[in-house]
């Protein structure tokens, strides 16, 4: 029993991660006159390149990232790898249809703060769980832990080649785009372990009050 309620936890804050994280892509996609992050540079360039939406762009290069991955890492990519790759691309596709287009300074500028921080926040409760890191995350812990590099200076290095590709595609780029090369990597760096800490606090609690219920009852208890 106590595995399954484990296993159910972990998945709730991994699915809850992927919702979170896909709310704040959007709302810096929101934000696009400032500039957008530098993987929806990359998916924006290939959908006015080629069309399609900038989700399915995004679950296409997916797909690469994590066959590129499987190779070099010999391993096989764990299932929640692949729900990341496809449900962020769903997500992010129906939170731009849900949220309204938004073309004043003042409020875009809100937008791009409050989209780092829930997309940030959403990384770490999405990785904490350990059930399968997305495509773009997944390598970018990989190269952290092959060459003990800093995993805000792996993130801010790859965000850096795919912003310059999306740029030549002609996505969208700004002061927004600059600021989240140098944010996100940093505010992952810190919510990552924090969510992990939440997730074994939320789990061990659990566990406590598991054995607290199943205690036997002696007649001369009265709590």
């Amino acid at each position: 029993m106590t595995n399954l309620r484990e296993h159910t936890i972990r998945w709730f804050f991994f699915f809850f991660g992927l919702i979170v994280l896909s709310l704040g892509v959007t709302l810096t996609i929101k934000a696009s006159d400032l500039g957008i992050g530098p993987w929806d540079v990359f998916h924006y360039g290939l959908f006015l390149k080629f069309g399609l939406t900038i989700g399915t762009w995004s679950i296409i290069a997916g797909v690469v990232i994590v066959f590129f991955t499987s190779l070099i890492t010999r391993s096989r990519p764990q299932l929640g790898t692949y729900l990341n790759m496809v449900l962020i691309g769903v997500f992010i596709d129906i939170f731009n249809w849900m949220l309204p287009d938004v073309h004043t300074i003042w409020i875009e500028i809100l937008l791009l703060t409050i989209g780092i921080i829930v997309a940030a926040i959403g990384i770490g409760l999405y990785v904490a769980p350990k059930l399968g890191a997305g495509p773009r995350d997944g390598l970018m812990l990989y190269l952290s832990s092959q060459f003990g590099w800093k995993v805000s200076n792996v993130r801010n290095g790859i965000e850096l080649i795919v912003f310059l590709l999306g740029w030549l595609l002609g996505g969208p780029v700004g002061i927004g785009t600059i600021i989240i090369v140098i944010t996100l990597g940093n505010v992952i760096g810190y919510t990552i372990p924090k969510a992990e800490q939440m997730l074994d606090y939320v789990i061990k609690r659990g566990a406590v009050n598991e054995d607290l219920n199943q205690r036997p009852i002696w007649a001369n208890h009265y709590d």
